[in-house]
């Protein structure tokens, strides 16, 4: 079910309701003057935004923005909870922890990463490494003319996702942007839980 945004009052409409609001006698006097606020909101016409009329061939004004934006991290790896110990997260930011394994998806599909990334994790958390480095790449800055918009670095956006839900959530303690001398934010760094 969808909400229908109000169509305001027709000035028959106004004419009543302001006989009928004239007459009445508030039970709540204080709410009175919210009610006419609301009233009239309602009754005011939105403002027409002006299009600029285009001809064809004629140059386009400003550049696209892009659909996607390509260079912000995932909101639940930027402002997520510390889970892990704050020293140990610190050296690993400054780039002082050396990752115990890594893994490039450089060239790889979505439908080809996917399975190769759980494999890592898992494996690697089986083996009771706690610092893994994911490298995913910046992505490729390429002209988008199409008429679905595609997103730069599909990899790099998806792989925090992939990393925040089952199977490996589970054994994943802290995602992290890698530090520039292990690939910066073309990698992450993954810090797993001790092995049990």
């Amino acid at each position: 079910m969808t909400s229908r945004k109000p169509r305001g009052l027709r000035p028959d409409e106004e004419e009543l309701w302001e006989k009928i609001r004239k007459s009445a006698i508030p039970l709540h006097p204080q709410k009175r003057q919210a009610l006419t606020v609301a009233i009239e909101k309602v009754a005011k016409k939105p403002e027409r935004t002006e299009i600029h009329r285009f001809r064809v061939g004629q140059s386009v004004l400003s550049k696209p923005q892009p659909a996607y934006n390509s260079t912000s991290l995932p909101d639940h790896i930027v402002g997520g909870p510390l889970l892990m110990d704050h020293k140990s997260f610190g050296r690993m930011k400054k780039g002082k922890l050396s990752p115990e394994a890594r893994i490039d998806l450089h060239g790889m599909t979505v439908a080809q990463a996917h399975p190769v990334l759980i494999g890592f994790i898992l494996d690697a958390h089986s083996k009771g490494l706690r610092l893994v480095l994911v490298i995913t790449g910046k992505g490729r800055a390429s002209r988008d003319n199409g008429p679905i918009p595609t997103q730069m670095g599909i990899l790099k956006h998806q792989v925090p996702h992939w990393l925040s839900v089952a199977p490996i959530k589970s054994v994943v303690l802290q995602v992290s942007e890698a530090h520039l001398k292990h690939g910066g934010s073309g990698a992450y760094y993954v810090y797993l839980r001790r092995h049990r």
